[in-house]
């Protein structure tokens, strides 16, 4: 029955839908784009782009009809679709002089700033208006390049082909604004608006101004609303306007100015995204992640949206969805601090301190502004167990805001680190009594530890432990203290109680392993992992640690690639194990499978740009350096805001000996940060290597102005100068250095350049100096130590490394060389020496192979072969340590195994230079 009522309907549907479409067949292209135009006049651009579509698709080769979509796209919004668009007329020789304005707009917009700035250039239009508007957008494009000399150029020459381009006289306003002039900026848009009173880009600047140039936001409020009234589908005017009233946080508020943005936008992504805002800010977390779903599929690489989407998972306690979101957020956008604060409280409160240690700023030492990060920072160290960082972070927190708990917090310790320990212990006690946070509680218990005042500290653990009662933070941290009483059997207790809170919380279950892998209980160990494992089977965590204990263990390459086919199969979207799958294969000199290995991961998970960058460095180790390049070009597009892509592609130029293109990709990666360190040591190498001195010298100077506290740019100008066979000149400039920083390493390079110059007397005269003046000070004699054993003066390098442990009894290098020293010279304690150095550096293929000698000189050939045997586990392609394996065989009198060793090194060739050695032991057998 409901059949056949809908059959009249669905016919009437059909007759009227041929209808319209009959009547549309009858229309030329022409006549539709000329009423394209019209709707255009009026700002519908909605009508316009189907009457354009229409055209086209009668001739889709119209260069206007083009030309007329990508102008209606752009005024819509949809500025990727518009640069195709554009690109099309120009294929179809439409004017440039009115494409490339548009063109310009859309690159800029997408943040296409190289692109830009490459591909548009002013001489090829020819009206001072499109000469106009080409020039504003390559002033934006340089400007956000950091190219503010070429930006300035770029304005002035839009300015000068039209003085009163509105746009252009916008840009100047915005650089008053950005170099403290506001006042400035108000007298040019304001010239604006009284000659064009409905410009609404104007009115909106006017308001940006007032909000951010004179912090007047009822003013700059009154400016975004005018320029909504101009143009009331103006959707950046209706987000400056929730911009200003959300951070009133007034929900009701921003529900009120949202309703219009809705009306004239009901389904565009900032729409969605205010919606989201305001239920999070209501703490309707369901709501809000109901409508975060729905604003990721408008735009699911937007990194504003992921962040907020990543907060509401954080709020849910989603804690795997909210670091899938933040941390995708942060790859897109790597200077979205927000994001990343969140990420690093995601990996805290999951248990993974290392991650949040990972996903700290790289400028984080330098960062003076965001105490949040700062005091994040502060919890991150805290929890890693590094106490003196973790009052460093507090203590800068404390300088931005003094009156906020945390910042009260962080100033304790500012205090305590001036030497006012008793007067910021009461404060922080006092801030822990009142605030119900927990910044103090810790900052509480880092200060004692640092003290080593445990009992305290323990008091502190308790107080902290009242307030985040179902939290196993507190009772690891008190299993960390108990261990630094040296009580085990407490801080066993302890990390068992955190277990029971939490039962798979791996900061306590590392813990726990760690003391049975001391006790030499490594089957405890290995059990810990694997009853994780038992109750979350899909727990990378657990996964990686289990392999990481059984390469220690000695695993084969197969063992230990089970085991990660295992943690991929359980864990196929996580990138943790794929990633040390593909570095087990690197380390065992197999690129071929590391290759295939990255390519079905970066299938597997297409947005990991660390997958992407992996497969990259696979392809270089296979000698595949083309496939290299198109992998590194594809991490630039995935990271376009990202230096590191760009260093990539240079170690790529320079593996098929290019260094030209290889300078290029490091001036790229210096166009987005500035002060790139790595990039800046790649250009001098670079530069020296090609015979340009004054260009690496100029780098020199640069790091110099950008880090005028620091001594990396003074060591580099003197490096060059050494490098350049110049030891007067180093020596020159490492002595004005060493007068601004004492550091060692100036001390050491000084005394290097005095030597190569022939000045003993002057370099011995220093050495005595500085070791005076600086008693504690390791490198300096370890230099010297070092430079003995290199001219094999042993009695000398052994009084040197001997004066190292002195200043710092725990070097192991020292030890280790040591050690050696003392086996050539037949001196007892050299298996000590060895013993201690292993014991503070372990899993040194290089000091497993000096106790292995040192055991064979003592006649202790079964341990010296399994020493050997574990250190060439770590490093089977190591040469060096299987020739010493076959001399250990040979003194112990086992001539079978000595000889397998040294044929297989034979069998080597060329790739073992130590050939002569061979045929001198092998002749022995």
């Amino acid at each position: 029955m409901k059949a056949n009522l809908s059959r009249p309907r669905n016919l009437l549907l059909a007759m009227v839908a041929a209808a319209v479409l009959a009547g549309c067949s009858g229309d030329k292209p022409e006549t539709l784009l000329a009423s394209a135009k019209e709707y255009l006049a009026k700002d519908d651009t909605k009508a316009a782009i189907i009457q354009i579509k229409n055209a086209l698709q009668r001739n889709a080769d119209l260069p206007e009809g083009r030309f007329l979509l990508g102008q209606a796209l752009l005024a819509s919004g949809d500025v990727a679709a518009a640069e195709v668009e554009f690109n099309k007329a120009l294929e179809l020789q439409y004017s440039k002089d009115a494409v490339y304005p548009l063109l310009a707009k859309a690159l800029l917009a997408q943040g296409k700033f190289k692109k830009l700035t490459d591909e548009i250039s002013p001489a090829s239009v020819t009206t001072p208006a499109a000469k106009a508007q080409v020039q504003t957008a390559l002033a934006g494009a340089y400007a956000s390049l950091g190219k503010s000399d070429l930006a300035a150029a770029a304005l002035g020459a839009a300015l000068a082909a039209d003085p009163e381009y509105d746009e252009a006289l916008l840009v100047q306003a915005r650089q008053k604004l950005g170099s403290g002039d506001a006042d400035g900026a108000l007298t040019i848009v304001d010239r604006i608006l009284k000659k064009s009173p409905n410009n609404y880009e104007a009115w909106r600047s006017k308001g940006d101004f007032l909000a951010f140039g004179k912090q007047d936001k009822q003013g700059a409020l009154q400016a975004y609303r005018k320029a909504v009234e101009v143009r009331p589908d103006f959707v950046a005017g209706h987000a400056s306007i929730l911009g200003i009233v959300m951070s009133q946080n007034d929900p009701e508020a921003v529900l009120k100015d949202l309703e219009p943005l809705k009306k004239v936008a009901p389904n565009h992504p900032q729409t969605r995204y205010f919606e989201t805002q305001v239920a999070f800010m209501k703490k309707d977390y369901k709501r809000a992640r109901e409508l975060s779903q729905q604003m990721l599929k408008m735009t699911p690489n937007n990194p504003r949206a992921l962040q907020l989407a990543g907060a509401i998972e954080f709020q849910l306690n989603s804690l795997v969805q909210a670091e899938a979101y933040l941390s995708r957020a942060l790859q897109a956008a790597p200077d979205l601090v927000l994001a990343r604060r969140m990420l690093i409280s995601t990996y805290l409160r999951s248990g993974q301190p290392a991650k949040a240690l990972a996903t700290l700023p790289p400028n984080l030492n330098r960062e003076e502004r965001d105490g949040e990060m700062l005091a994040a920072a502060g919890q991150v160290y805290l929890q890693t167990g590094d106490i003196k960082k973790a009052e460093e972070y507090f203590a800068k927190a404390a300088k931005i805001d003094p009156q906020d708990a945390k910042k009260r917090t962080s100033l304790a310790v500012t205090h305590m680190l001036k030497g006012n320990a008793d007067s910021a212990l009461g404060e922080l006690h006092s801030i822990a009594l009142t605030d119900k946070g927990t910044t103090a509680d810790m900052a509480l218990v880092s200060a004692y530890l640092k003290r080593n005042e445990y009992d305290k500290a323990l008091k502190a653990i308790d107080a902290l432990e009242k307030k985040q009662p179902q939290e196993p933070l507190a009772a690891n941290l008190r299993g960390l203290t108990m261990l630094a009483k040296q009580d085990r059997v407490a801080a066993r207790k302890a990390f068992d109680q955190a277990l029971a809170i939490r039962p798979n919380y791996m900061p306590a279950v590392a813990n726990l392993a760690a003391l049975d892998m001391s006790d030499k209980k490594p089957d405890d160990a290995r059990k810990r992992y694997e009853d994780v494992l038992a109750k979350d089977p899909k727990n990378v965590q657990a996964l990686v640690a289990l392999t990481e204990m059984r390469a220690k263990a000695g695993a084969t390459k197969d063992e230990l690639a089970g085991q990660l086919n295992k943690a991929i199969t359980a864990n196929p979207g996580e990138a943790a194990p794929r990633l040390m799958l593909i570095e087990l294969y690197l380390r065992s000199n197999d690129p071929k499978q590391a290759v295939s290995t990255a390519q079905n991961a970066v299938a597997a998970i297409q947005d990991s740009a660390e997958l992407v960058d992996a497969l990259g460095r696979a392809q270089i180790a296979a000698g595949d350096n083309n496939q290299a390049l198109a992998t590194y070009n594809k991490l630039i597009g995935m990271q376009p805001n990202s230096p590191q892509p760009h260093l990539r592609v240079a170690a790529a130029h320079l593996a098929e000996k290019k260094p030209g293109e290889a300078i290029q990709s490091l001036r790229r990666a210096l166009d987005i940060k500035p002060d790139l360190l790595e990039a800046q040591r790649g250009l001098i190498t670079l530069y020296l290597q090609d015979k340009k001195p004054d260009e690496a010298s100029a780098v020199a100077r640069t790091v110099q102005k950008q880090r005028p506290k620091e001594v990396i740019g003074y060591l580099m100008e003197g490096d060059i100068a050494a490098a350049q066979k110049k030891p007067d000149a180093a020596a020159a400039l490492y002595r004005s250095a060493l007068a601004k920083f004492q550091v060692p390493e100036l001390a050491v390079n000084l005394h290097a350049a005095l030597m190569a110059g022939g000045k003993t007397a002057e370099a011995e005269k220093l050495s005595t100096t500085w070791i005076k003046e600086n008693p504690k000070d390791p490198v300096f004699r370890l230099y010297v130590a070092d430079a003995a054993l290199a001219r094999r003066d042993l009695q000398a390098a052994e009084k040197g490394y001997l004066s190292v442990l002195q200043a710092q009894p725990n070097t192991a290098l020292a030890l280790n060389n040591l050690a050696w020293i003392s086996s050539q010279l037949k001196k007892d304690g050299a298996v000590a020496y060895a013993e201690k150095a292993n014991r503070l550096a372990p899993d040194q293929p290089a000091f497993m192979d000096t106790m292995a000698m040192a055991l064979m000189e003592k006649g202790d050939f079964k341990n010296a072969v399994d020493w050997q045997s574990r250190a060439i586990k770590l490093q089977p392609n190591n040469g060096i340590l299987k020739l010493n394996l076959a001399k250990i065989h040979i003194k112990a009198g086992d001539k079978e195994p000595a000889r397998k060793e040294l044929n297989a090194l034979a069998a080597l060739g060329d790739k073992f230079p130590a050939q002569a050695e061979v045929a001198q032991l092998l002749k022995t057998l």
